[in-house]
C-alpha cells in the first residue's frame, strides 16, 4: 500500500492540528492515500482527553512561568494525559486509514512502539514497552525512562495524532509537566544515550524506513508545498 510522508519541518501545533483534520477529512473521502507527516513544534503542552481532569495536578507552570518561557497550553481530543513537544524532537502524525491493515486501535498502537523500537535497535538501543503504560522505554541507571510518548485519535477508522520521539530535546521541559501522567519516571532522549547531537533528518529517514516495514507500506517522499495549497486555517509553517 502507498504512504506518502510530508515533513513540515517547525510548524506551530494549532497549524498542525487543522492539517490533520484535514487530511482526515480527505483520507475518510479517500480523496489522499496514507499519510505520515513528520515536524517539530515550538515549546508546547498538549493534554490528552485522560488528562484534562487532572491538569491542575499535571501541569506544574503557572500562567505567568509558561508566558516566560514562551510555552502554549491546548487541549486535545487523543487520547493519553500531558506531553511536552519542542524542537529536537520528531512528532509524527500518521493519517492512516486502518479498514486497510486491521480493526485494533491496540495493535495500530503497538505497531508505533515497534517502529520506535526497530528505529532505536538503529542505534544500539533496546526500546522496550511497559505493561499497562503506552510508549517506549529504555532502561537506564535511574530505572525506566520515556523516549518516545504515543497518544492517537481513531474515528470511523481513520487515524489521528501519533507520536513524540525525543531526539535532541531540551528534557528541561518536562519539568514543568508530569509526563503522560506519571510521576516515578523519567524522560530521556537519543542524544542523552548517546552522549551526542543526532542529525534529525537522518532519524527521520531511518523512522521511516521502519514505520514502512512495520506497517507493510511502500512510501513516498512528497514537498510540504503539496498541504500547503490545501485549504487549511492560520497555517504557519517555517
Amino acid at each position: 500500500m502507498p504512504l506518502q510522508v510530508i515533513n513540515l519541518g517547525l510548524i506551530d501545533y494549532q497549524s498542525a492540528w487543522d492539517l490533520q483534520k484535514t487530511l482526515f477529512d480527505k483520507r475518510l473521502n479517500n480523496h489522499i492515500e496514507d499519510t505520515l507527516l513528520l515536524c517539530e513544534h515550538p515549546h508546547t503542552y498538549t493534554v490528552g482527553k485522560n488528562g484534562v481532569d487532572s491538569v491542575s495536578k499535571h501541569l506544574r507552570m503557572n500562567k505567568d512561568e509558561l508566558a516566560t518561557h514562551g510555552i502554549k497550553v491546548f487541549e486535545i481530543d487523543r487520547g493519553g494525559d500531558i506531553t511536552y513537544h519542542g524542537p529536537g524532537q520528531i512528532v509524527g502524525y500518521p493519517i492512516l486509514n486502518l479498514n486497510n491493515y486491521y480493526r485494533d486501535v491496540h495493535r495500530y498502537l503497538r505497531d508505533i512502539e515497534e517502529t520506535i523500537i526497530r528505529t532505536l535497535a538503529e542505534y544500539g538501543l533496546s526500546g522496550k514497552r511497559i505493561d499497562t503504560i503506552t510508549g517506549v522505554w529504555i532502561d537506564t541507571p535511574r530505572g525506566p525512562e520515556k523516549i518516545c510518548a504515543i497518544g492517537v485519535k481513531v474515528t470511523r477508522w481513520i487515524t489521528m495524532h501519533g507520536f513524540a520521539f525525543n531526539v535532541n530535546t531540551n528534557l528541561d521541559f518536562f519539568n514543568g509537566i508530569v509526563p503522560c501522567g506519571i510521576s516515578d519516571k523519567g524522560v530521556t532522549s537519543l542524544e542523552k544515550l548517546l552522549n551526542k547531537k543526532i542529525n534529525l533528518h537522518e532519524v527521520e529517514t531511518v523512522l521511516t524506513e521502519k514505520f514502512a516495514e512495520v506497517f507493510g507500506v511502500t512510501t513516498q517522499m512528497v514537498g510540504k508545498e503539496h498541504v500547503l495549497t490545501m485549504e487549511i486555517p492560520h497555517a504557519t509553517v517555517s
